[in-house]
């Protein structure tokens, strides 16, 4: 299975830290070695790189670790194929284009005999079970609104279209418009919420312990979304099963 990371932040945060733990993952701490990318806004642009190689082997992955990477939302993701070749069409996390905004999709697990019936422009360009279920979402969610909707609105629309899909397999999943990032469970996912007071945090797999409280301001907060934590040393929460949560400025608005 696949991996998947998130970022959702109430400012602009360096999200090098928590990248440079999670790309371990791609070849070295662990076995998804089949492919990475990540997206990441800033303001209503996205910078998106991906690649079919191994992460740890990846001279763009090494590039990036030492970019200024700063970003209110950021989904990656490390891949383990399971549907579809190893190629580059076939990287996560996906990118689409609805009301005008830029919308990132990545998926860990594996749809079994999934064939959406897709009838507007949202036509997948890979042969994954992942980016089928990314243009089946972007489908009905512009069917079910005729311009961009509230988040809250967003939440409800996904919460009911979720479970059409999470019937075929496992679905774990993050979305991002730039706004808000939604985070949907069938099996792992956990997440951490950094807010004053800050504290230390190591990563669980590189030698790398980072002092929050020396870089951010007291009204920073980060939400950290991840397949399994990153960290020894923080109090992650496990989603529920079949649970989807949005995240907006770094909380939980709507618990």
């Amino acid at each position: 299975m696949c991996q998947l990371l998130g970022l959702n932040c109430s400012n602009p945060t360096d999200a090098r830290f928590s990248f440079t733990g999670f790309f371990k993952r791609g070849g070295d701490t662990d076995q998804h070695a089949d492919g990475w990318g990540v997206a990441f806004f800033e303001g209503k642009g996205l910078r998106h790189f991906l690649d079919h190689h191994a992460a740890v082997e990846s001279p763009m992955a090494n590039f990036l670790q030492s970019y200024p990477l700063r970003s209110k939302n950021l989904i990656a993701h490390v891949r383990k194929a399971t549907t579809g070749s190893v190629c580059l069409e076939n990287a996560h996390p996906f990118v689409r284009e609805l009301w005008g905004r830029h919308w990132v999709f990545a998926h860990n697990g594996n749809l079994a005999n999934y064939h959406p019936h897709l009838h507007t422009h949202f036509q997948p360009v890979g042969t994954t079970d992942s980016e089928l279920a990314f243009c089946w979402i972007m489908q009905e969610l512009g069917k079910s609104h005729a311009g961009l909707p509230s988040i809250q609105e967003l939440t409800h629309t996904l919460k009911e279209l979720a479970p059409h899909i999470s019937q075929f397999g496992t679905f774990n999943f993050l979305l991002s418009n730039g706004e808000a990032t939604w985070a949907h469970c069938s099996t792992n996912l956990h997440y951490v919420i950094r807010q004053h007071p800050f504290s230390k945090a190591t990563l669980k797999d590189d030698d790398w312990t980072v002092n929050f409280a020396e870089l951010n301001h007291p009204n920073d907060r980060v939400a950290v979304i991840c397949t399994q934590p990153l960290t020894d040393d923080e109090a992650w929460v496990s989603f529920s099963p079949n649970e989807l949560q949005v995240f907006v400025d770094g909380q939980l608005p709507f618990v």
